[in-house]
Order: C-alpha cells, then sequence, then structure tokens
C-alpha cells in the first residue's frame, strides 16, 4: 500500500510540474529514538487501562529506519513534498511488565505518510543550501502485539489516525544532478489500534532522527 501511494504521488506530481519547476528524490536513513509514552487500553484481557512504556527505535535492526521524499520546488525558495517515513518503536521491557505484553511493537514502520511544506535559503553561489519543512499527513502502522493474559498476536497493517512531522538540515551540491543532505526530523503520530481478540489500544509517539541522505535532481 505504501509502494503504490508513493508511485501514485509521485505520477500525480509529475503530470502537475511544468517543465521549469525542480523535482528531486531524497533517500535517507538514520538514528531514531522515541520518548516514552502514555498506553491506553479498553477491553483487552489482562492488561492495564493505563500504563506507560518506554520506546527503543533500534534504527539498524531489520527492517531498518529509512524514509522516501519526493519534492516540487516551485520556484528557489518553496517546495512541496511527498514523503514515506519508515520509522518503528519497540516497548522496552518495563512497559512491557507493566501493561502485560509478551510484544508490543510498531516495527515494520511506524509508516508515517505525509504532505510537507518546504523553504531553502538557495543560492546559486554556494553548494550548501539550508531547509526547513513542515508536514501533516497519516499513521499506517505494522501493528505487532500480544497480550500476555490471550496470547492472541495482534499482526499487520492498520489506519491508526493523524501525523505530523517537522525537519531542519542543509543539503550539499555534488554536481547539477546529486546532493548529500544531513537533517533533523521529528515526528508525532497517533495510533488507534483494534487488537486480535478484541479491545483495543492507544499511544500517541515522538519521534526524534538525525538523518542522512542522498538527493537526485531532475
Amino acid at each position: 500500500m505504501i509502494r503504490k501511494s508513493l508511485t501514485l504521488a509521485a505520477a500525480v506530481i509529475c503530470l502537475a510540474v511544468p517543465a521549469s519547476a525542480e523535482m528531486t528524490v531524497s533517500l535517507y536513513s538514520g538514528y531514531q529514538t522515541a520518548p516514552h509514552s502514555k498506553v491506553t487500553t479498553s477491553g483487552v484481557t489482562g492488561s492495564p487501562s493505563n500504563f506507560t512504556t518506554g520506546w527503543e527505535g533500534k534504527s539498524f535492526d531489520m527492517p531498518p529506519y529509512y524514509g522516501l521524499r519526493a519534492t516540487w520546488w516551485r520556484n528557489d525558495n518553496i517546495g512541496f513534498a511527498f514523503e514515506v517515513n519508515h520509522a518503528k518503536v519497540y516497548a522496552d521491557s518495563v512497559g512491557k511488565t507493566t501493561g502485560n505484553f509478551d510484544r508490543l511493537e510498531f516495527t515494520d514502520g511506524l509508516n508515517l505518510i505525509t504532505l510537507n511544506a518546504l523553504y531553502r535559503w538557495k543560492n546559486d553561489a554556494r553548494r550548501f543550501t539550508p531547509y526547513v519543512g513542515l508536514g501533516a499527513g497519516i499513521a499506517v502502522p505494522h501493528v505487532d502485539l500480544t497480550p500476555t493474559a490471550t496470547g492472541a498476536h495482534t499482526f499487520g497493517y492498520q489506519l491508526t489516525g493523524p501525523a505530523a512531522q517537522w525537519i531542519g538540515g542543509v543539503s550539499y551540491d555534488l554536481n547539477d544532478r546529486w546532493a548529500l543532505f544531513g537533517e533533523y526530523k521529528g515526528t508525532y503520530s497517533t495510533h488507534n489500534v483494534d487488537v486480535e481478540g478484541g479491545g483495543t489500544l492507544k499511544t500517541n509517539v515522538v519521534t526524534n532522527a538525525l538523518n542522512l541522505g542522498v538527493t537526485y535532481k531532475f
């Protein structure tokens, strides 16, 4: 579903962009973490209605943390982007124990799909270009959780709620086609999960990441 969404968005943007506009496609990875958050359950056998869990990012474990961004720069400063961010979080041992879960994770991605507005300070006389951006969209995480009391395994993609992101970074032009970039990226996503065997689980997740990536311009 994510691959189809990215392909469709890229096709729509390409059809809408005039020949003089600049298009870029970026791929990135990096080190991503997430602070603890409150978890609320309803109707989940054996789990308390409220508990707090710490989250681990484990950015370089399979599947790794990464992101894809397609940007339409309308002029030297303003751009709009479609982005898929494959962040992930694992509940720590304390969080799983207090919530009575054998597994509690979103590890084939929080999968945040956003539309972004970007601003850059481009100067043709230099190779470095600072930029910032804001985005909003949806969370389509791969839910992987098992309550200890029932052993029922919730495993699959769900549309769980809205998401937002903010970024700031610097791009370095290697030549007319290729550039490298480094950035800070923060996200906020809401997750209202249907649990196998009955009940729901709700939590809001914040992530922080330092990314390195490559951009192709056309």
